[in-house]
C-alpha cells in the first residue's frame, strides 16, 4: 500500500507538540512492513532548511493558483537510506521562513496554500497514495482538495484526517474560499461554520476516515463540553469516526539506552538505579538530597487544560505529605507566577524550572516516583506512557486517553497501571495522590511491582500501527 503523510510538524526536524511525536514514530513504524511505501510531506521552515543537520535535495519547482494569485512551489527530498520512506519538504519562504511556526495573522492562507502544495508535490513527484493520511487544521482542508481539484489526478486516493486537538480549527472570513482557495462556489458551504470558514470542519465533512488519538476521546468529542463547537458535526459523521491510542517511539525513550540519564536502567533492576537517578536530579534542580522521600513530577505547559489550577489548589496540603514536587515548562504567567512562590515556600523541597529542557525532562522521569497528570481534557497523552516507560508511576485524570492507557491500581492482583480521579476536583486529585503515597510508603514490595509492570507494557506503536493498516484497508477495499 502507498501510504503519505501531511503534516505541519514532524520530530526530528521540527516539534512543538505530540503531533510532532507522532509524525516521526507513525510513519516510521508503518515504513517496516515490507507491504507499505511510505512518504511524509512537511513544510520547509527556516529552522529547518538552516540546520545543517538536515540534508535535502532539490527535486522540482511549479506554481500553484491560490485565489487569484500564483505561487511557487519549491520540493526538496530528505538524502537519508531508509528504505520505503520519503520525507519531501514544501519550499515556500514567504510563508514558512518567520520567526515562528504558528500564531501568524495568514496562517490560514500559509497552511491553505500547503494543503494546495502537498498533491501537487505527490504528483510532481510520481507518488499517488493508497490514503492521504492529513493532521488537524494545517492540512485538514486535503479531503476537500482532493474531492474537488484534485480529482482527476488522486481518482483513487482515499483520504484519513486525524484530529490532534479539536481545540484549533482554522477559523477564517466566510470568502476565504474565493479569497483563497479559489474552488468552486458550491464547496463554500463545506467551510461554512456559524457565518465563517472552518477548515477541521471541512476536513471532517469530507474525509473518507476520521480518527482522534484515543478511544475515550473519540466518544467525548460528541460532547459540547470537549468538542469547541463541533460537537453536532462529529455526531453527524460519528459513522466514520474512530478512536486509535498512541503509542510513544520505545527506541527514543527507552531508560537502558537513554544517554542522558544519570544511570540507566531497566524494570529488573529500577529499584536502585532509579534512587541514583533521584539523587542526581536533586542535586542539578536544587532539592534536598533524600533518596527515600517520594518525589513527585510533571513535564507540562503552564495551561488551565493540562490540570495545573489543580495543583495550585492543593499545593500547600500536599506539602504537608513527605514528598518533593519538580515541575518542569513554561506556560500562562499566574501559574509560574505561582510556582515560584510554591518554590520560595518550600525550599529544597518543591523545584520549579520554567523553561523548555528536553534533556532535563528525560531526567526527570526517570528520578520521580510519580508522574502527576491532572488534565481537564487529553486526546492521548504522551507524558504519562514516557513516565510508565521510565517507571514513574501515573496519577491522572480519567479523561481521554489517560483513561485509555492508566486503567486504576486496585491492589497487587490488579491489572491497573496508576491512580484515578473521576471528577475534576482538587480534593479528589489529592486523594488519588494520597492512595498512591500509601503505596509507595506502606507497601514497598507491591509498588515495586506496579512500578515493574508499568515498565513491562508494550505502549509501542506496533499495536496503533496495526490498527491504522486495519483502518487504511477499510477504506481502500
Amino acid at each position: 500500500m502507498n501510504i503519505a503523510f501531511a503534516a505541519s510538524e514532524a520530530a526530528p526536524f521540527l516539534k512543538t507538540g505530540g503531533l510532532g511525536d507522532v509524525m516521526q514514530a507513525l510513519p516510521e513504524a508503518l515504513r517496516q512492513s515490507s507491504e507499505h511505501e511510505v512518504v511524509l510531506v512537511l513544510p520547509y521552515y527556516g529552522v529547518i532548511k538552516r540546520n545543517p543537520a538536515v540534508k535535502t535535495e532539490f527535486c522540482t519547482a511549479f506554481a500553484i493558483r491560490l485565489g487569484w494569485r500564483n505561487c511557487h512551489v519549491g520540493v526538496f527530498r530528505l538524502c537519508h537510506r531508509k528504505k520505503r520512506l520519503q520525507v519531501y519538504f514544501v519550499d515556500n519562504e514567504q510563508y514558512f521562513d518567520r520567526g515562528r511556526i504558528y500564531g501568524e495573522p495568514d496562517d490560514g492562507e500559509r497552511f491553505a496554500y500547503f494543503s494546495k502544495a502537498v498533491p501537487a508535490c505527490l504528483n510532481a513527484v510520481g507518488f499517488h497514495p493508497d490514503v492521504l493520511h492529513c493532521n488537524d487544521w494545517q492540512t485538514a482542508l486535503i479531503p476537500l482538495l482532493l474531492k474537488s481539484e484534485f480529482a482527476a489526478s488522486f481518482p483513487g486516493t482515499k483520504s484519513v484526517l486525524t484530529i490532534h486537538n479539536v481545540q484549533y480549527q482554522g477559523w477564517g472570513d466566510i470568502l476565504f474560499n474565493m479569497d483563497v482557495l479559489g474552488l468552486p462556489a458550491e464547496y463554500t458551504g463545506v467551510l461554512e461554520m456559524k457565518g465563517a470558514s472552518n477548515m477541521l470542519k471541512a476536513g471532517i465533512v469530507m474525509a473518507d476516515a476520521v480518527n482522534t488519538v484515543s478511544e475515550t476521546y473519540a466518544r467525548e468529542l460528541q460532547y459540547p463540553y470537549y468538542a469547541h463547537g463541533l460537537d453536532q458535526v462529529l455526531r453527524d459523521f460519528s459513522y466514520k469516526i474512530t478512536g486509535i491510542t498512541n503509542g510513544i517511539d520505545t527506541n527514543v525513550w527507552d531508560p537502558a539506552h537513554d544517554a542522558l540519564l544519570a544511570e540507566n536502567f531497566s524494570a529488573a533492576d529500577a529499584a536502585e538505579k532509579k534512587k541514583k537517578n533521584k539523587l542526581a536530579l536533586q542535586e542539578q534542580v536544587g532539592l534536598t538530597r533524600d533518596e527515600d522521600s517520594a518525589l513527585l513530577a510533571m513535564v507540562t505547559r503552564l495551561a488551565d487544560h493540562k490540570g495545573i489550577d489543580l495543583l495550585t489548589c492543593v499545593a500547600d496540603r500536599l506539602m504537608e505529605r513527605r514528598v518533593q514536587l519538580v515541575v518542569l515548562g513554561t506556560g500562562e504567567a499566574e501559574y509560574e507566577e505561582f510556582l515560584r512562590g510554591l518554590e520560595a515556600r518550600y525550599p529544597g523541597r518543591v523545584a520549579a524550572i520554567l523553561q523548555f529542557d528536553g534533556g532535563l525532562a528525560n531526567r526527570i522521569y526517570a528520578a520521580s516516583d510519580i508522574y502527576l497528570m491532572p488534565s481537564k481534557s487529553e486526546p492521548c497523552g504522551l507524558s504519562q506512557l514516557i513516565a510508565m516507560r521510565y517507571g514513574s508511576v501515573p496519577v491522572v485524570h480519567a479523561t481521554g486517553g489517560l483513561r485509555d492507557t492508566v486503567p486504576p491500581y486496585e491492589g497487587p492482583q490488579g491489572e491497573g497501571r496508576g491512580f484515578t480521579f473521576q471528577s475534576y476536583n482538587a480534593d479528589d486529585f489529592l486523594a488519588a495522590i494520597d492512595r498512591a503515597l500509601a503505596v509507595y510508603y506502606d507497601m514497598p514490595t507491591a509498588w515495586a511491582e506496579l512500578r515493574a509492570w508499568d515498565m513491562r507494557q508494550d505502549l509501542s506503536w506496533k499495536i496503533p500501527a496495526k490498527q491504522y493498516e486495519a483502518l487504511y484497508r477499510r477504506i481502500t477495499e
